[in-house]
C-alpha cells in the first residue's frame, strides 16, 4: 500500500510547491506594487461612459446586436486560421475539399452579413 502512495508523492509536491509560489506571487504584489487611489482610478468604468443613472438600466438592443455580430465575426476568423495552417498539408483530394468546404462555410457567412447590412442592423443611427 506505501508503495501504490508513493507514486502520488511528485504530485503532491509539484501541488505544494505550486501553492507555495502563487501565494509568494500574491503576498509580493500586496507588498510591493505601488498604490496611488484617485478618484479616477477608483470610479466605476462601464462601457466608455460615466453612470449617470440607475444600474439596472436596459440597454439599447443593438448594443447586444453588435455584440453578437462581433463575437460571430470573431469565431470566423478563429476557424480560419487552423484551417489555413493545415489545409497544405493534407493530401491534395483533402486539399481540394476543404477548400471548397471552407467556401461554403464563408458564402453562409457572407450572405448572412450581407442580409445583416441590408437590413441595417449594424446602422446605430
Amino acid at each position: 500500500m506505501t508503495a501504490f502512495l508513493l507514486q502520488y508523492l511528485p504530485i503532491l509536491i509539484f501541488m505544494g510547491i505550486a501553492v507555495v509560489i502563487g501565494s509568494a506571487f500574491l503576498i509580493a504584489a500586496f507588498t510591493l506594487a505601488p498604490s496611488n487611489p484617485d478618484p479616477e482610478k477608483i470610479s466605476a468604468y462601464e462601457c466608455g461612459f460615466n453612470a449617470f443613472e440607475d444600474a439596472r438600466m436596459k440597454f439599447d438592443v443593438r448594443f447586444y446586436l453588435v455584440s453578437i455580430l462581433f463575437i460571430i465575426f470573431d469565431l470566423e476568423v478563429a476557424f480560419l486560421f487552423p484551417w489555413a495552417v493545415t489545409l497544405m498539408k493534407l493530401p491534395h483530394d483533402l486539399q481540394v475539399f476543404s477548400f471548397w468546404s471552407m467556401m461554403c462555410f464563408l458564402a453562409i457567412l457572407t450572405i448572412g452579413f450581407v442580409y445583416e447590412w441590408k437590413k441595417g442592423a449594424l446602422e446605430w443611427e
